[in-house]
């Protein structure tokens, strides 16, 4: 870690654990945030999956197939 990670981490350890709590979710919903081009093409290809579904020309799995094939660990 760089020093003022370092710096940062340890005036962190000296806050109230309320003040922790705060301080990690909201680092915690920087490393969340969407980038909102990613999404719209996410959305572009679920919806273009759709339609070729209801086109005929893909198929679907069952639910119990698909996880059949991936154990629990």
């Amino acid at each position: 870690m760089t020093n003022s990670t370092n710096t940062l981490l340890s005036e962190a350890r000296d806050l109230p654990p309320e003040e922790r709590v705060k301080l990690v979710e909201q680092i915690l919903e920087t490393l969340d945030a969407s980038d909102p081009s990613l999404d719209a093409e996410w959305s572009k290809e679920a919806e273009d999956r759709l339609d070729a579904y209801q086109r005929g020309e893909i198929g679907a799995v069952p639910l119990s197939e698909m996880l059949a094939k991936y154990p629990k660990a």
